[in-house]
């Protein structure tokens, strides 16, 4: 077991330690649903009474968690896009569809963050959140107006779908151990609950197409 950190940077180390240690349990048991604080605490070398020390609870530590996937990817986007220049919508979508399927954990975390997380902490640390989402959201709109023929408003609905059909998605690609086993028993109701890529592609393909067409530049 680790001593307790002493200096700021140490602080900084435990904290991205537990940050890792939460991705990693989410990996390994399905789910962000699955995650409890005793194995995350105890992956990173922790005491389980010392999260409390990093962040207030459960929720704060993956609404962080959230918010560094936003990081991610507005990093993935900016590097896929590097020295691209006049995409055109199908493109476009391909390249938020597979930035967006490279992170399953933030995809996971989507649906999470609406339903509970950001409620379920103080005011200011739901502000911070908000602060940097949108601030990697900004990033991520300027990145495809410059290497794409789309325009802004076509690229934030496109945007916003992606984000929807990217949590939904999720969730239902990734059923729970009864609805597995159920799927299993019966499988025509389980057969778009595996093909998570290549539906999200589809469809986001299909929207930007869409709305190249529909929401015309005024």
């Amino acid at each position: 077991m680790r001593q307790r950190a002493r200096s700021i940077d140490d602080k900084q180390r435990r904290s991205e330690d537990l940050l890792v240690a939460a991705e990693a349990v989410a990996l390994e048991r399905g789910g962000v649903r699955f995650v409890t604080l005793a194995p995350v605490t105890e992956r990173a070398g922790l005491h389980r009474t010392g999260v409390r020390r990093y962040y207030a609870s459960k929720e704060e530590l993956l609404l962080e968690l959230a918010e560094r996937g936003w990081q991610q990817w507005s990093a993935a986007i900016t590097d896929r896009l590097r020295d691209s220049d006049g995409l055109g919508p199908r493109e476009v979508a391909l390249v938020l569809a597979d930035t967006i399927a490279s992170l399953p954990v933030f995809c996971d975390l989507l649906t999470h963050v609406t339903l509970s997380l950001e409620g379920d902490v103080d005011i200011e640390r739901a502000r911070q959140y908000k602060t940097r989402a949108f601030a990697a959201y900004d990033e991520i709109v300027a990145a495809l107006d410059r290497a794409s023929s789309m325009t802004v408003d076509q690229i934030q609905a496109l945007l916003a779908a992606a984000l929807a059909f990217a949590a939904n998605f999720w969730q239902v690609s990734h059923p729970t151990p009864t609805l597995a086993a159920l799927y299993e028993q019966v499988p025509e109701w389980g057969h778009v609950a595996f093909d998570f890529r290549p539906r999200l592609q589809l469809l986001l393909q299909s929207t930007a197409v869409g709305l190249a067409e529909t929401l015309t530049a005024t």
